[in-house]
């Protein structure tokens, strides 16, 4: 079947991901099986492509789905089916929709139909009053689609919460953490209870006291292994290292996310360089989108997506040379065997070739980026901000870019950047910066303005400085020496965010002891707890002795970005797992798959 051959990629590591995915199918088709005879899904638009992931459209057809739309305001064209399902998100807003639809399709509709609510992943109650109000919760039968983690790949798994920082941080809504302690309830039901638990920031704290409490209001132990192939669990807010968020990203998946934003694996390119010399109709391929799934299935994107953008030339013409000279030998003379043999080995000889045009087009558009002045002059500057060169003082490349009126995300991310790498702004650069923006921008910029400042990205320099501190005792940053000793760790880059430093800390050291000092200068608690085997009972001295001998030998490190991950620091995880004496696997577990624009852009107040 079509979905375990793209499932393939979910199985490569320690912690078999593939488990998560099947778990979550199988809850999708149990509860289409409810419903008996030809169904119409319709999707919340935010859900369509990670649920995509657990259960592919093929999948559905095979099980009497109909047809699937999104939901929008309008109106569905006429389809005759038993049942009509949406599957949505507990928010306020999808409930007007579904209730419009409902309302429409009552007055059109001539056969009976059922109507069915499938919340992802919980109920709510509010939302089942909300419907109560608008006069459909009669006709809906409502159930659970407990989907908490969507499978990205080996090691890349998401809550795909839309805005989970800004609600928690800004308007106060703790959902996500909840959300965030269920998932960590979900890992440990199908993997086992992790013996080992660490954290920094007052997120990190907030979840692991929500599991706790989860774990005692649970009747009995919880189901799965009792011995977990995870040994820790590190839980970091990500409120404790906005740096690695608001520099840019340089590895070839971070630029591809940066520029033309990845959405669930999935990404959109114009058609234009992906037009082939025997293409039947280059003139309409290259007006259509090209739409391109990366994970690790694909063998040129796992080999390239770690790399600085920089090298990426370079493998791609060695690439060339390889498979131009595994197609040149059907000219020499071959005995019939080896001819065989060549045709066994011709289907994916092609499929490297068709990979290698798709990541040379790829390369081609993010280079037309990367070559242009105004990139390198925005990389310098962070690299300028990174290093604590001129933190002290209003920025001219910022002033141009505010007088150019470049688009407000670009800006705001630089101003963040250098005001936490400077641990603040002086107040009268502060407040230089703020009336610039506010005249520029407009007005309604003051209130984005107030949002990064109840965040923590925006504020005036009072105590020390800390991050100058950070960076000198965690070794944040690389000289060029040094880059050039370590060219394939950490992507050579000359930044070494500062979450990856901690779980490497973690992942080498039973604690936090050794620097616990200088993490005192971060926001938050530290959390350091051991788990027993009955997670209810949690305890600190309750772990086997199995458990204890196996932090000597090669574990597994689950990394839990409670507010959002970058692809940077995914590379620079695995760069570390890959290091010939490295004896650790990281996994990454991320509310949401962000960068510096999507993070920024999710604090924009609208006008």
């Amino acid at each position: 079947m079509k979905e375990t051959k793209m499932s393939n990629h979910l199985s490569g590591g320690r912690l078999n991901v593939s488990i998560l995915q099947e778990t979550m199918r199988k809850e999708l088709l149990n509860l289409l099986h409810i419903c008996e005879g030809s169904k119409l899904i319709i999707w919340d638009e935010w859900l369509a492509n990670p649920v995509g992931l657990v259960a592919q459209y093929s999948l559905l057809m095979e099980h009497e789905v109909a047809d699937i739309f999104p939901l929008k305001p309008g109106t569905l064209p006429t389809i005759s089916v038993k049942h009509i399902i949406f599957i949505a998100r507990p928010k306020l807003v999808l409930m007007d929709l579904v209730a419009d639809y409902i309302l429409s399709l009552r007055n059109k509709q001539s056969t009976t139909v059922e109507f069915h609510l499938f919340f992802v992943p919980r109920r709510s109650e509010l939302c089942e009053k909300h419907l109560k109000n608008r006069g459909v919760l009669g006709t809906l039968s409502i159930e659970e689609f407990r989907c908490d983690i969507f499978p990205f790949d080996s090691d890349v798994m998401s809550l795909e919460l839309q805005n989970d920082f800004r609600e928690n941080y800004l308007e106060g809504d703790p959902t996500c953490l909840y959300n965030a302690a269920q998932a960590i309830r979900t890992i440990q039901q199908l993997y086992g209870i992790i013996p080992r638990v660490y954290g920094k920031g007052e997120a990190a704290k907030q979840v692991w006291d929500l599991l706790c409490r989860l774990n005692k209001e649970e009747q009995g132990s919880p189901r799965g292994a009792s011995t977990s192939c995870i040994d820790q669990l590190l839980l970091l807010d990500r409120a404790i290292d906005f740096t690695s968020v608001m520099a840019t990203q340089l590895t070839y998946e971070g630029l591809i996310d940066e520029l033309y934003g990845i959405r669930s694996s999935t990404v959109t390119f114009p058609g234009h360089k992906f037009v082939s010399p025997d293409d039947a109709r280059p003139e309409v391929t290259a007006r259509e989108k090209k739409r391109i799934i990366l994970n690790s299935s694909e063998e040129l994107f796992a080999e390239l997506r770690d790399c600085n953008f920089t090298s990426v030339g370079a493998q791609l013409s060695k690439k060339a040379r390889i498979i131009k000279t595994q197609l040149d030998e059907r000219h020499n003379d071959k005995s019939v065997q080896e001819i065989k043999q060549f045709v066994s080995r011709l289907p994916q000889m092609l499929a490297n070739k068709q990979s290698l045009a798709t990541h040379t087009a790829i390369a081609e558009y993010i280079k037309e980026t990367t070559d242009s002045f105004e990139f390198h002059d925005t990389i310098q500057c962070e690299e300028d901000f990174i290093n604590g060169i001129d933190n002290d003082k209003v920025c001219p490349f910022i002033e141009d870019l505010i007088a150019q009126k470049v688009p407000l995300t670009k800006v705001l991310r630089l101003i963040c950047l250098q005001c936490v790498t400077g641990s603040g702004l002086k107040p009268k650069v502060l407040e230089y910066y703020k009336r610039e923006l506010v005249q520029v921008y407009g007005l309604s910029t003051w209130l984005t303005l107030c949002n990064l400042e109840k965040c923590g990205l925006l504020k005036a320099q009072t105590g020390p400085r800390h991050y100058t501190v950070l960076r000198k005792t965690l070794h944040l940053t690389m000289e060029e020496f040094e880059l050039e000793a370590k060219e394939k760790s950490y992507l050579s880059s000359k930044y070494i965010p500062l979450t990856v430093r901690l779980s490497e800390h973690i992942s080498k050291n039973k604690g936090w002891s050794a620097i616990a000092d200088v993490l005192g200068s971060l926001p938050g608690p530290l959390l350091e707890e051991l788990q027993s085997l009955q997670p209810r009972m949690t305890r600190r001295n309750s772990i086997s002795s199995e458990n204890s001998s196996s932090i000597e030998n090669a574990r597994v490190v689950l990394v839990f970005f409670i507010g959002g991950c970058t692809y940077h620091e995914i590379s620079a995880l695995r760069s570390i797992s890959q290091q010939e004496e490295s004896n650790v696997e990281f996994v990454i577990l991320t509310t949401k798959l962000i960068n510096g624009n999507t993070f920024i852009e999710s604090l924009v107040e609208e006008h």
